[in-house]
């Protein structure tokens, strides 16, 4: 009788916390499924051919830096890196812009230019890293490129100075090799 008893109690007891979990697993998801949408949409306009802009930069210093990435028929092509702003503290030895072809795409270790990905790996990297649940974060999500995606990632809660985790894309725009 005891058996049935903490059978019973354990099905109640499972079906409760199903019925109470959320169908939503990231944060922001229902704008996210928009911006990815508009993503899709794009994509096949451009023939799966564009160039983004990546942006960064710190806290302390005047300076920032920008990244390019050009991708045709789905495939990274181009990085390019550059510093903006204020450069004259950083060393000689570093060079302030450089390029890569397709055949040396991240040979440039070391330094702040942004992983040569595709939008497509950048939509499921915010999908299975930087918008996920988590708690002690606050999560961001912006879609201010005609609705694709331009800020995600988190922060942890209470670090005050360079604690982004993620992405923020200045601008994407379609591509049309020669």
């Amino acid at each position: 009788m005891k058996t049935k008893i903490y059978l019973i109690a354990l099905v109640l007891i499972s079906s409760l916390m199903l019925s109470c979990s959320s169908d939503d697993e990231l944060n922001h998801q229902n704008d996210f499924e928009k911006s990815q949408s508009a993503w899709l949409d794009f994509k096949k306009s451009s023939n799966n051919s564009y160039k983004y802009v990546v942006s960064g930069g710190t806290v302390f210093s005047a300076y920032g830096w920008e990244t390019t990435i050009t991708v045709s028929n789905g495939k990274v092509i181009q990085r390019h890196f550059k510093y903006t702003g204020n450069t004259e503290n950083i060393p000689d030895s570093i060079p302030l812009e450089w390029t890569e072809e397709e055949s040396e795409i991240n040979s440039y270790e070391n330094s702040p230019a942004a992983e040569a990905l595709t939008v497509d790996q950048i939509y499921s990297k915010a999908e299975k890293e930087w918008l996920i649940k988590r708690k002690d974060v606050t999560v961001y999500f912006e879609a201010k490129n005609n609705g694709l995606i331009s800020s995600c990632g988190y922060v942890p809660k209470g670090c005050m100075d360079d604690c982004f985790f993620g992405i923020r894309i200045k601008s994407i725009q379609s591509y049309n090799p020669k």
